[in-house]
């Protein structure tokens, strides 16, 4: 597998150190286009209902497309006036009849603000009572509002209920009764050159365009920019060649069955056909967990580290060419073994190379964050180390991430 530089549909920077006290990693998101969670579900929330279809490109669309929303950006921005600031001219003498002459020179000064949209999104709803899903990064704005559009033209505020940046989910909230909804499928069970089908807001214009292709590839790795300078790293995403453009974050991905096994992310900068959804699986976790606890809980391992390449085995002389090799960061303060934490309670320590989680070998496929995002909160993992060239098992209780620990 490789690594993918990919954008949120926006700009990208390449990061190398993994940070395992998140996730494992850090997520990648498509970004918005143009210029650039209150009380959990209620009981009767319906995410796992099916939604009807026949099978066919058509009858998903017809049947998903009610519950495909628009998310719109708005924002107060200041109104401008022009005002002229009068200046004597000091050629005056030589260029016109007076002596002296005034020129003017434009300037503006604020009249109040007015409501402008700034940009927009994409989204889904998963349940009847009108929650939606969508990424983080179409609503990290907290000055801004959003609104939802519905492919029927009805459009209703909708609430921020929870937003999580590490795996670029968020969960919004409509007043709205009996509305349509989509079911997530299981994206585990999903298979190279499968069908499926991409419905957005595509360039925040085209509300509910849909388009078509394949499961390209799966399990990628890649670093995605958010174009408001950061980055992050995705693991475990889906790669499709349906076409996505800016305003498709946070859109279902969708199988010929109409259930939701992705949401679009991220594309490839400067090529055609490569774009990136991040799996259902993830996705439902993260709802599920708001739906318990109010805010997405991810477990923690809290070790920094680094991939063990057939590079570094050469350069460094080291017995295998898999795992994670423990380092610190490259600020002092950044230790290779958070105190404290799971896998200083496990006796792990720098230039420890973690080779298996429970029994899976850590690799470019199957990297430590995708094997970290399958577990929960409490569950105790096996972790075979290699420790000063003798293997040996450990075993940790996974925590919660610290909220200091960005």
């Amino acid at each position: 597998m490789k690594n993918h530089t990919s954008s949120f549909i926006s700009g990208a920077i390449g990061a190398f150190i993994l940070n395992a006290l998140l996730f494992g990693a850090l997520f990648q998101f498509p970004a918005q286009s143009k210029f650039v969670m209150e009380r959990l579900f209620p009981s009767k929330s319906v995410i796992e209902a099916p939604v009807a279809a026949g099978g066919t490109v058509t009858s998903v669309v017809k049947s998903a497309n009610p519950a495909v929303v628009s998310v719109i950006i708005t924002k107060d921005v200041p109104i401008l006036e022009q005002v002229n600031n009068q200046r004597m001219d000091p050629f005056g003498g030589l260029f016109g009849n007076l002596p002296f002459r005034f020129f003017n020179t434009p300037q503006y000064r604020q009249k109040g603000t007015e409501k402008k949209e700034v940009g927009g999104g994409s989204g889904f709803i998963i349940s009847t009572d009108g929650y939606i899903v969508t990424n983080h990064h179409v609503i990290q704005d907290n000055t801004a509002e959003y609104t939802i559009f519905m492919n029927d033209g009805k459009k209703y505020p909708a609430k921020v209920i929870a937003s999580d940046e590490t795996i670029d989910v968020a969960l919004l909230k409509i007043d709205a009764k009996d509305i349509p909804f989509l079911a997530f499928g299981d994206s585990d069970k999903l298979e190279l050159g499968q069908t499926v089908i991409a419905i957005g807001n595509a360039l925040a214009e085209f509300r509910n365009t849909v388009s078509v292709g394949v499961v390209s590839g799966l399990l990628r790795s890649i670093t995605a920019g958010n174009g408001a300078g950061k980055s992050e790293k995705l693991d475990g995403v889906i790669q499709t060649d349906a076409a996505i453009n800016p305003g498709n974050s946070g859109g279902p991905l969708l199988d010929l069955n109409g259930n939701v096994i992705g949401v679009n992310v991220a594309v490839a900068n400067g090529v055609e056909n490569i774009a990136f959804a991040l799996p259902a699986n993830v996705v439902k976790s993260a709802v599920e967990s708001i739906k318990t606890n109010g805010r997405v809980i991810r477990p923690y391992l809290g070790v920094r580290y680094v991939p063990v390449t057939k590079a570094l085995q050469e350069t460094n002389r080291l017995s295998v060419d898999y795992g994670v090799l423990v380092v610190r960061g490259e600020k002092t303060e950044e230790l290779a073994v958070i105190p404290g934490s799971p896998a200083d309670k496990a006796d792990i320590v720098e230039n420890d190379i973690i080779l298996e989680l429970d029994d899976q070998k850590i690799d470019d496929e199957r990297t430590l964050p995708m094997l970290l995002q399958k577990k929960s909160v409490g569950d105790r993992v096996k972790l075979r180390v290699l420790h000063k060239g003798m293997e040996k098992d450990v075993f940790a209780t996974l925590e919660e991430r610290p909220s200091t620990i960005k």
